[in-house]
């Protein structure tokens, strides 16, 4: 069975030959698992580790000739940010928030570097993906997100803030955000046809111990929002992957309604996130994804420690089928190459 009919399969609850095992990681990461394979490509190392990758696409941005002069230093929001290094690891944080000095809804209008959803590059993007798929590859792609986009946009502080101090002005500008990628899907939908098997929702929205909202501003600001795109999504016969990081469980049935088919990454070190009570819950709704404890086991613990996480993640989230093994978010800088290693020997030897 190749990598994506057994993701594709986990998908669907079909049956697979053993569950799939992804995994989300760093560059300096991926870097050291190039020396341990010899190979020079991503997707070779993939295949060469046994890794059943689900290949992200995300599509460059172009600023159109004779607009106003985008910085070559922002994203397509207009968002600049800056590199940061810590340790073997380097970041980019958001340097300069462009909505962080308005006041007014109306200075909405006026903000000259809201994405046009023509300008992104989705001939090249395709090409990735046909080269995903030559390397039997399932697909995720692109990256869309409500509110994380408005904290980068607006300052995670102002961002906060405005749920209950300037509810106008957020709901103004989450009505442009939603707009700008609502037609920017459905132009990825036309020019990628089948080569896309799911869409990447982010929207963080659990800390480590609780939300970073509560639940009832969540279906003000977020959840109708939500469902419009999973309906979106769905129509185009793909599958809504969602990622939120944290305690998110109060949030879990609210996602489930809105249509959200895969849950990542399972943060289960935090309140509330219990793998077992949530595959009892929701198991038959939604397939789970990551779970690999992140933090310390993946990082700091032995191989061996790092076979006792992935088999519990099995027994617990995995039972009966419609889980994908993968590190809690992405493997960071200095994990060492024999725990990832391990994770997969693990998953690959499961006989559950």
């Amino acid at each position: 069975m190749n990598p994506r009919l057994r993701i594709l399969n986990t998908l669907n609850r079909q049956a697979v030959d053993r569950p799939p095992v992804d995994l989300w990681l760093t560059p300096e990461v991926l870097a050291a698992l190039k020396a341990r394979t010899g190979e020079e490509d991503d997707y070779a190392t993939f295949r060469h580790l046994g890794l059943d990758k689900i290949a992200w696409l995300c599509p460059n941005y172009q600023p159109p000739d004779g607009g106003p002069e985008q910085d070559t230093e922002a994203d397509p929001w207009g968002v600049r940010s800056e590199e940061i290094r810590s340790g073997e690891a380097t970041y980019h944080e958001v340097s300069g928030p462009p909505l962080e000095e308005m006041e007014e809804v109306e200075e909405l209008e006026d903000y000259l570097y809201w994405p046009d959803p023509d300008r992104f590059d989705y001939a090249s993007i395709r090409a990735k993906a046909e080269r995903a798929r030559s390397f039997e590859f399932a697909t995720i792609g692109p990256w869309v997100s409500h509110f994380e986009v408005y904290c980068r946009m607006r300052g995670l502080e102002n961002a906060m803030m405005d749920i209950v101090a300037e509810p106008e002005f957020l709901q103004a500008a989450l009505d442009r955000i939603e707009a700008v990628q609502t037609r920017m899907l459905e132009r990825f939908f036309k020019e990628m046809g089948d080569l896309v098997d799911m869409v990447l929702v982010s929207d963080d929205l659990g800390a480590q111990e609780s939300l970073l909202m509560s639940e009832a501003h969540w279906k003000t600001f977020l959840k109708p929002r939500l469902t419009r795109w999973c309906d979106l999504i769905h129509s185009h016969g793909k599958k809504v992957f969602y990622h939120t990081d944290g305690a998110a469980r109060a949030l879990i049935p609210g996602l489930a309604d809105c249509g959200i088919d895969i849950l990542n990454p399972v943060q289960h070190i935090c309140p509330g996130m219990d793998m077992k009570e949530l595959k009892a819950e929701f198991g038959e709704r939604l397939i789970f994804h990551g779970a690999v404890e992140n933090q310390h086991v993946l990082p700091h613990g032995s191989p061996d420690d790092v076979r006792r996480e992935v088999r519990d993640c099995l027994e617990s989230l995995g039972a009966g089928g419609g889980y994908i093994v993968c590190s809690c978010h992405n493997a960071q800088a200095g994990t060492p190459v024999e725990n990832i290693l391990a994770m997969i020997e693990t998953v690959h030897s499961w006989q559950g």
